[in-house]
Parts: C-alpha cells; sequence; structure tokens
C-alpha cells in the first residue's frame, strides 16, 4: 500500500499516472458508447409476462407487420359541422390513404356530442425514431388541410412512441449542463477559492463522461439496452458521488497540510486515512446498484448496471486521478485560505466539536427526539399512493397525451386503450360472450385471426391504467381460465400496467433485502463489529421513510400535485437513501474509530464530528442538490426519485449523520463497538489527559525526515 502510494503522489512517478489516465480516457472517447440512440424508456417486462405473451402470438397475424396511428379531430367542445367532417373525410381519402400500406383508411369515428372525430391510420413500422418524426409531421399537416376551426392530435402506439422520443431529445445536455453549474456553485462556496474548485469539478466532469461510454459499452456486451432516464440517473449519481468522495479527500488533504511541510507526504497521509472510507462507501453503494441485476424489469436491470459500473469510476478517478492531479500545484490552491505548515488546529474552533459536546451530555434525550422528528415526517407513508397512467408520467404534457385526453373525455373511458385478447380460434365466440358478460367491460369484439389464434379486442369502461381498468383485466384474466382449454391471455396497455406492478413488486420484495443484507455485510467488515452497523442501518431505514413521507406531503401541495407515485420510484429511493445514506455515517464512524484509539469513544466521535462536520455537510447539502436536477428532465418519475433523495441525503447529512448517530454512539460507549473495544476507554483517555494530537511521530516518507504534529485541545 505505501509503494501505490508514493507512487500516486511522488514527484517522480505523479505524472505517469496522469498519463496513463490521459491515455485510457483518450482510447475509450475514441472507442465510443456504441449506442444506438433510442431515447425512449422500455418497459423491460420478461417474456414470461402475460402481456408480453400476448404481444408475441400478435406477430403471428396477418397485421403483425403494420402499426397505427390515431388522428383526433377536435372542435374545442363545439360540434363539428358537415363542412368540417366533410373535409375530414376527403383528408383521409386523399392524402392520409398514401401513408397507408393498402391505400385505404377506416372512415372518421364521431362520438355521440359530435365534438370529436377520430381516425385510424394503418402504419407501416419504421426502423428509427427519426424516420417516424419526419412521417408524423408529414402526417399532420395532411391530416390538418383546409380545416379551419378544428385542432388535430396524432397520438396513439405511433403518436406515444414519436412524442416521447421528442420529449427526450436534448434532455441529457440539459441535465449535464445544469448538474455542473449547480456543482461549481456549491464548489465555490464550499472552498471560498477561485482555483481550487476547477480541479475536482474537471476530474469529475471526466469520470461521468467515462462512465456513461464505459457503462453502455459493458451494458450492450451483456444484451441491456440503456435508455435516456437511465444515462441521466447515472450522470447525477456520478456527479454527486464523484464530488463527495473529492471533498472528503480535500478535506483530509487540508487537514494533513498543517502538520507536513511536504504536500505529497501530506496527500499521502490523506489518502491513508480517507482512502479506506471512500473504498468502502464505493462498494456499499456499487454492490447496492448491483442488486438490481436480479430484478425481473429490464429497466431496473439497467439502471443497476450502469450505475454500479459509473460508482466504480468515480470511486477510481477519486483515488488515483485527483491526487496525481492536487500534488502538481502547491498550496496555493487553496488561497486565499492556504493552510500553513504548523498553523493552529482549526479543529478545536469546529461547530461540529461543540455540538457533538452538547449531544454527548444528553444522548438519550437527543436520539429519542431525532427519531420521533423522523416518525413525524414518516407520517405520510401512510397515504402513499402507487401508481402512474402513461398520460400522468409526463411534466408537460405531449401531443399524444392531450390527444388521448381528449378521446378519453368524447368516447367510452377505456377506448383509447382496448385490451387485446389472444385465445384459441374455436374457442373465439365463446370467449368473447364471456369477457362481455365481466363487470368493467364495455364491449369485447372478435377481430381477426388464422389458422390457430383469434385476437378479441376489450373496450373497458375505466380509464386506462386506473386501478378500476387493472382491477377488470385481473377479472378478465381469471374468467379465461374456465374459458374452453383456459389458454385465453390478456395483453393490452393495461395489462401491460399490471404486470410492470407485479413485476416490480416481486423485485422490491427481493431487492430490498439484499440491499439490507449486503451494507450489513459492508459495515460488518469495515467496522470489525456489529452493533454499529446495526445502530447504522436502523437510522438510515428511518430516514428513508420519513424521506417519503415529507415527500409525499409535498407532492400533495399545489406546487406539484402528483396524484401518486410512480411503480419504480420507491425501489430506486431505497437503493439510493440507503447506500448514499450510509456513506455519511461511514466517512463519521470511520474516523471516529480512527479517534478511538487513543482517545476513546466518545472523544473519538466529538473529534470526528470536529473532523468531517463541515465537509460531509457541503457533501449532503451539495448531492441533494444535484439529485433534484433531474426535475430538469421531463419524466414525473425522475422529478420524485429526485425530490426523495433530495430530502433523505438531507435528513441523512443535518439530523441522523449529526445528530442521532453521535448520540447512539455517546449512550452505547464502547459498546458500539463490539465486539471490538477501542485500545483507549473513555476514562484512560481523561486520565492520560489524551484530548489532542499527542507527541504524534509521524515520518515523513519524502525525504525520511520526522515530524512532530501540533498538540492542540479538541
Amino acid at each position: 500500500m505505501a509503494a501505490l502510494l508514493r507512487f500516486i503522489t511522488s514527484a517522480r512517478t505523479s505524472w505517469i499516472v496522469l498519463i496513463l489516465a490521459v491515455a485510457a480516457a483518450g482510447g475509450i472517447f475514441a472507442l465510443g458508447s456504441g449506442s444506438d440512440g433510442d431515447t425512449a424508456p422500455p418497459v423491460g417486462l420478461p417474456d414470461t409476462a402475460e402481456s408480453r405473451q400476448v404481444d408475441a402470438l400478435l406477430e403471428e397475424l396477418p397485421s403483425a407487420d403494420t402499426t397505427s396511428a390515431l388522428l383526433v379531430f377536435s372542435g374545442g367542445g363545439e360540434e363539428l359541422t358537415e363542412e368540417q367532417l366533410g373535409q375530414i373525410t376527403q383528408n383521409a381519402m386523399g392524402e392520409l390513404a398514401e401513408f397507408t400500406p393498402e391505400g385505404f383508411v377506416p372512415p372518421a369515428q364521431v362520438s355521440d356530442d359530435g365534438t370529436v372525430a377520430l381516425i385510424v391510420v394503418p402504419l407501416e413500422p419504421l426502423p428509427t425514431v427519426g424516420e417516424q418524426s419526419e412521417r408524423a409531421v408529414e402526417i399532420r399537416a395532411a391530416a390538418a388541410t383546409d380545416l379551419d376551426g378544428v385542432t388535430v392530435y396524432f397520438t396513439g402506439a405511433e403518436g406515444f412512441e414519436v412524442d416521447i422520443a421528442a420529449v427526450f431529445e436534448g434532455a441529457d445536455f440539459t441535465l449535464i449542463l445544469t448538474t455542473v453549474i449547480v456543482v461549481a456553485i456549491l464548489l465555490l462556496v464550499t472552498y471560498r477559492s477561485p482555483t481550487l474548485w476547477i480541479v475536482p469539478l474537471i476530474v469529475v466532469g471526466v469520470s461521468d463522461v467515462l462512465a456513461g461510454i464505459v457503462a453502455a459499452r459493458v451494458a450492450s456486451a451483456v444484451g441491456i439496452q440503456l435508455d435516456a432516464s437511465t444515462t441521466g440517473i447515472l450522470s447525477v449519481l456520478v456527479f454527486g458521488a464523484g464530488t463527495n468522495y473529492a471533498l472528503l479527500l480535500i478535506a483530509r488533504y487540508r487537514d494533513e497540510l498543517r502538520s507536513y511541510a511536504d504536500r505529497r507526504a501530506a496527500m499521502r497521509r490523506a489518502l491513508r486515512g480517507a482512502g479506506p472510507a471512500i473504498i468502502a462507501s464505493g462498494s456499499t453503494v456499487a454492490l447496492a446498484l448491483a442488486t438490481l441485476l436480479f430484478g425481473e424489469l429490464s429497466g431496473n436491470r439497467a439502471l443497476g448496471l450502469a450505475c454500479a459500473v459509473g460508482i466504480v469510476v468515480a470511486m477510481i478517478f477519486a483515488l488515483f486521478v485527483l491526487p496525481a492531479v492536487l500534488v502538481l500545484f502547491g498550496r496555493w490552491i487553496f488561497w486565499p485560505y492556504i493552510p500553513r505548515f504548523g498553523s493552529a488546529d482549526a479543529l478545536s474552533r469546529s461547530p461540529w466539536g461543540k455540538l457533538g459536546r452538547a449531544v454527548a451530555r444528553r444522548p438519550v434525550v437527543v436520539a429519542t427526539s431525532g427519531f420521533v422528528l423522523l416518525g413525524i415526517l414518516a407520517s405520510g407513508v401512510f397515504f402513499v399512493q402507487t401508481g402512474l397512467s402513461q398520460n400522468d408520467r409526463f411534466l408537460q404534457k405531449p401531443e399524444a397525451v392531450v390527444g388521448q385526453e381528449v378521446l378519453a373525455e368524447a368516447f367510452s373511458a377505456g377506448s383509447t386503450s382496448p385490451s387485446v385478447v389472444v385465445v384459441p380460434v374455436d374457442e373465439a365466440d365463446e370467449a368473447a360472450a364471456a369477457l362481455a358478460d365481466i363487470d368493467g367491460v364495455d364491449s369485447a369484439t372478435v377481430g381477426e385471426q388464422n389458422d390457430d389464434i383469434a385476437r378479441i379486442d376489450v373496450t373497458l369502461s375505466s380509464s386506462a391504467e386506473t386501478e378500476e381498468a387493472l382491477a377488470t383485466v385481473e377479472r378478465m384474466r381469471a374468467a379465461l381460465d374456465d374459458v374452453g382449454s383456459g389458454e385465453g391471455l390478456v395483453g393490452g396497455l393495461d395489462a401491460r400496467a399490471l404486470d410492470v406492478a407485479d413485476a416490480q413488486a416481486r423485485d422490491q420484495a427481493l431487492v430490498i433485502p439484499l440491499i439490507l443484507v449486503l451494507v450489513f455485510i459492508v459495515l460488518v467488515i469495515l467496522l470489525r463489529g456489529f452493533v454499529a452497523p446495526i445502530l447504522l442501518l436502523l437510522a438510515v431505514v428511518a430516514s428513508f421513510f420519513s424521506a417519503v413521507g415529507a415527500s409525499w406531503w409535498l407532492f400533495q401541495t399545489p406546487l406539484f400535485g402528483f396524484p401518486a407515485i410512480d411503480t419504480n420510484v420507491l425501489l430506486f429511493s431505497f437503493l439510493f437513501l440507503v447506500a448514499l445514506g450510509v456513506d455519511y455515517s461511514i466517512f463519521l464512524v470511520t474516523r471516529a474509530q480512527e479517534e478511538a484509539r487513543t482517545r476513546g469513544t466518545t472523544q473519538g466521535m466529538i473529534r470526528a464530528l470536529a473532523a468531517t462536520g463541515a465537509v460531509i455537510t457541503s457533501a449532503g447539502i451539495l448531492l441533494a442538490a444535484v439529485f433534484a436536477v433531474l426535475g430538469v428532465l421531463p419524466l414525473i418519475t425522475l422529478t420524485q426519485i429526485g425530490i426523495i433523495v433530495c430530502i433523505g441525503v438531507l435528513i441523512d447529512t443535518l439530523l441522523v449523520r449529526t445528530v442521532i448517530v453521535p448520540a447512539l454512539a455517546f449512550r452505547t460507549g464502547d459498546k458500539f463497538w463490539w465486539p471490538r473495544r477501542p485500545e483507549v476507554t473513555d476514562a484512560a483517555a481523561a486520565e492520560a489527559g489524551i484530548d489532542a494530537f499527542t507527541a504524534l511521530e509521524v515520518e515523513d516518507e519524502e525525504n525520511r525526515t520526522p515530524r512532530r504534529r501540533k498538540t492542540v485541545a479538541v
């Protein structure tokens, strides 16, 4: 380890580290991500899901080689005139027919009140979203020809695919730009230096770009496709975690510069002290993310793989590239607050040390009050509603969503997304009759068929992806089990939403316990004890529930007005909050364990609070702000994840790590480290007068000259 530290920091070899890093980065940049540019988030259901089985069977029918778009003509609440309806028919028979495979467009369906007309346009599938978008523009123009006072909406399967891609177009650039600005501002405020902030920002920025390329390559190698929402979360996570690691390392480096005349020796000491915490933190997050690979939904697996790779890349840059870059510059890089060799230890004046001493006087009262506050914030959990429909997932509704809403108001609520049932061809009539008798079904019509199977289009009485619609799908599936051979399958948008919700529930039931077990194992290995890991996990899980509860109350305000939390938000939020929330406790407790060897548990924790309070608070605020930036992306799902994680990180930073964890350590005393015990108990430390760095001889590895660290009381 000492040889590696010397290689990273010494004047003769630190350049080699940077040259290797630049060469590797250049090679990866040249290689490229290999992404095919898809931007729309996939459904990600496994092939065993019933709705996916229906999709596969539909490929055997004659219409498998076609798709469709819905053109909705609205009079804005006024009844469409005969002239307008005649023009709609003329446009359909003329220019619109040219886009169809057979040159025919079915006649328009008009709502009972005459305010809305619907035309279904059969289309040939196109290979790219770009080609689909160009065709959509032409179809809109053709449909609106010579139509005055009528609004035309392009929706349906084709419309949603085009509009979702358009919504995400350029979103990654906006996210990265906003993230960089937020990080730059917070680093400037943290360091109060016109120069220092540039170094970690550049290092983390390069690691983010490389992480995106490496993650895309690794995902492609195992057959996983990354979408825009996944790459957005990846960038936020790499920027947040990478900057946190940089803050921790630079803070320790600043402290050591007061004890070492040689900056390279100071960096070696800083790496020796902060390195294990960074490795433990990064490993915890990466392993927690990797648990998503056991999930059923491909979207979950894609996020877990990409973000785990991103964390590893960020950790490598923090431990190897950042130190090599920093030692190239003199102490002046910290200007105007330059840490001078032999200057007074700032920890003696730290407000966090004063807070620690205050908590130590009444640890039971403080811990109890902290958990009560967490409980109050968590009260919103009892009222949380989950599940967003396709129309509710956008911050700004695209044309396809507006068209669906207009259609749903004018026609039967379920007409915008009929369920599709596939049954053996000789059971079609019996199945249609059974389906028509089910509560919640408006109609069931036998459609196209081949020698083996028949398609039944089922219109529901409830709006798409509502609880009522999903319950109707469940009743349909149960009824088909008793029809003929029982081989009937239900697909369509509502069935897909039900399958996604079920798969998400199974993923949560599997992944959440795995996350807790893995985090616990990492903490046990790091701290070589059991009591501290249990207490840390208890505190961070409590902060998760408080973050979800507080966020739910916020979501119900007019500012947001979200009807529910999307199905995957809770899993992702739990993953990020437990993994990242434990980070701050790791930073604190590993420093406390180091200090406890000479000061005992109480004084060690106070000293650790004084040493890490400022940097962890800065890191927490920065990470919270970075996750809040997810709100610039167009999906409500990402906004909800960003807000929950933002609130949870602030709770972890300002309450759990600052107050609750120290109070638990003060209350349990030396048992906090059980079965280990610190080498010096609190009583022995007090008797020996060990309340500071006392005559600690440290050999300067560069000059082989003994240096004596300054003795200053906490």
